[in-house]
């Protein structure tokens, strides 16, 4: 889980846009983040796993 300090780091207006940050919205990691579901892997495998991201199943093969 992230730290405070350094989410309201990220928060901050940076200088240039490119510095921005991307963190996931449940955690607050900002490794392992999928732009598409705003969440970090292991949120997202975490709520896949309970069915509650809609169009996503488990794979198995």
């Amino acid at each position: 889980m992230a730290t405070t300090a350094s989410i309201v780091k990220d928060n901050r207006e940076q200088k240039y846009a490119i510095r921005r940050r991307r963190r996931c919205r449940i955690c607050g990691r900002s490794r392992g983040y999928y732009r598409k579901f705003d969440l970090c892997r292991l949120c997202f495998r975490e709520l896949a796993l309970k069915g509650e991201i809609p169009g996503i199943i488990k794979a198995s093969w």
